[in-house]
């Protein structure tokens, strides 16, 4: 995408580095937004924080949805991941959609469908008709993220508040996925599990009423065209690549599993070979190679697998292991939702001072130490190690999200900022899918193998019970005392064993971010076009 605005003057220098002189351009001029520039940063937070929150609100109602609609543990794991996998899918799309017919357009379109399709998820009767209704959602939430950062570039022109306004953005990106959990907690601890679909209706009118009112309409007056066979690719590539990984970890490699992620890659290799011969491609994928763009964006993505990975097994274990309501669980993740908002809008004067190749991989070094606590957690029932655990991910990863989404923007050329912006939000989404995919998957397959189930389940009884530790807990239910605790005590083992094992693969995911970021983050202005 090529965004519609001015040419800023000579890039300033990343945070602690030294002044590098570029030749001289024309001096844009540029005027300070006034508050009704800040009253439209909130509007346009609406749909980041709503999106975000969509992205992991299910972790909590998870445990409900499983006993309501009885689904299998792959159909568990699409009900999470069908909505950012086909938002990633169509972001970048989307976001050349509205260069042609208008940013302020596709946010209005994405908000009324997002906020139908949410009621029609609320009231879903079986397992498949939520997983369809969680793929549309995805649909309409791809016109909403890219309208957010491109109006918001129209909005503010000037850069210092630019970079502030960008900061709040990428703190209420990250922070959305946070507030998931306690939102849905708060919600169902009084409402039906479709109660936190509803949450959209709220928050969209609103911004459907505002929007025209305060943000002008922006398009690209040259825009490309659209690539509808990119966009067949890019969802052909990704789908059977996440539906591999969950094959494997049901049925092994023997399954269906490997053939799927070699047509994923295949289609990858056939998108980027296409978008490296188009004239106006839809991704520009050039850009990976423009200074710290790429190790920006793989901090990005390892950081989201990371953070929605966490919630997802967590919020299992508060409520089905330590026994707590919804609302004492979401209480739980309270001070990692503080520390990662805090260390998000801290960080921008720190990153004035210090190098990026410093401070990213110290942020998401506390975040290796965060897993690595939940590694060695020994006593199930306290929920200490899980909070302490929370407020080093949150702050590690709060930090790092926000200086890597300032450098994806500020390592492209000005004219292909729009396209980085899609990148980001892309890589946000496909993490958010990974998180599930690949630790809830290993997760799943563990619990499955260590789980030991009395002799006296009958077939049904013993299916349900290895397919998810909500089914296990259902399945409890319906036996005599001695019996169901010895299930619960060793579904708790299983599960728990799953856990530490996840951990320990999330401690290396951010390390190895970690080491990315010492090595690619280098000062933009060096290395940018």
């Amino acid at each position: 995408m090529t965004e519609n605005t001015t040419t800023p003057a000579n890039p300033a220098t990343s945070a602690g580095q030294e002044s590098i002189r570029e030749p001289a351009v024309p001096v844009a001029t540029t005027t300070r937004a006034p508050r009704r520039a800040w009253f439209a940063l909130a509007v346009l937070m609406l749909p980041v924080l709503l999106v975000s929150i969509d992205n992991t609100v299910l972790s909590f109602a998870l445990p409900e949805i499983s006993l309501a609609l009885a689904p299998t543990a792959a159909q568990q794991l699409w009900i999470i991941d069908a909505y950012p996998l086909v938002l990633a899918g169509l972001l970048v799309a989307m976001g050349s959609a509205g260069d042609r017919f208008g940013r302020r357009r596709m946010l209005l379109i994405g908000s009324v469908g997002f906020a139908v399709v949410s009621i029609g998820a609320a009231f879903a009767p079986t397992a498949e008709a939520l997983i369809a209704a969680r793929a549309a959602l995805g649909f309409f939430g791809a016109m909403l993220m890219p309208s957010t950062l491109s109006l918001l570039r129209t909005v503010f022109t000037d850069r210092e508040q630019r970079r502030l306004a960008i900061a709040i953005w990428a703190t209420g990106f990250a922070a959305g996925s946070a507030f998931g959990p306690i939102v849905g907690g708060l919600l169902l601890e009084h409402f039906a599990w479709g109660s936190v679909f509803l949450l959209a209706v709220p928050v969209l009118v609103p911004l459907i009423i505002l929007v025209p009112l305060l943000i002008p309409e922006s398009r690209d007056p040259s825009p490309g065209r659209i690539d509808v066979i990119s966009i067949v690719l890019s969802l052909a590539a990704m789908v059977p690549i996440v539906f591999g990984i969950k094959s494997i970890a049901t049925d092994g490699l023997g399954g269906i599993g490997v053939q799927a992620i070699l047509f994923g890659v295949f289609c990858a290799i056939w998108f980027v070979r296409r978008q490296l011969r188009s004239e106006s491609p839809m991704l520009d994928v050039r850009l990976f190679t423009k200074g710290s763009f790429g190790g920006a964006v793989l901090v990005n993505l390892f950081s989201v697998i990371a953070l929605v990975g966490f919630l997802y097994f967590v919020s299992q274990h508060l409520q089905l292991i330590a026994g707590l309501s919804p609302v004492s669980a979401g209480l739980a993740l309270l001070p990692g939702l503080v520390a990662m908002i805090i260390a998000g809008l801290a960080v921008v004067p720190i990153a004035r001072r210090v190098r990026p190749r410093v401070l990213v991989p110290v942020a998401l070094t506390l975040s290796a130490a965060g897993y690595l606590v939940i590694a060695l957690m020994t006593d199930a029932a306290s929920i200490a190690p899980i909070v302490v655990a929370f407020v080093l991910l949150g702050v590690g990863i709060g930090a790092a999200e926000t200086v890597s989404n300032e450098l994806i923007l500020s390592s492209a050329p000005p004219a292909k900022v729009g396209a980085a912006s899609a990148v980001s939000e892309t890589a946000y989404e496909l993490g958010a899918v990974l998180g599930t995919a690949v630790l809830g998957s290993i997760l799943a397959a563990h619990y499955r193998s260590a789980l030991v189930l009395p002799a006296s389940l009958t077939d049904a009884q013993a299916h349900a019970a290895r397919e998810t530790l909500a089914g296990t807990t259902a399945v409890a239910d319906q036996l005599p005392t001695g019996v169901a605790d010895d299930l619960l005590a060793s579904a708790a083992a299983a599960f728990d064993g799953g856990v530490v094992l996840t951990s320990l693969i999330g401690v290396a995911l951010m390390l190895g971010a970690a080491v990315i970021a010492a090595v690619t983050l280098r000062n933009p202005a060096a290395t940018r076009d």
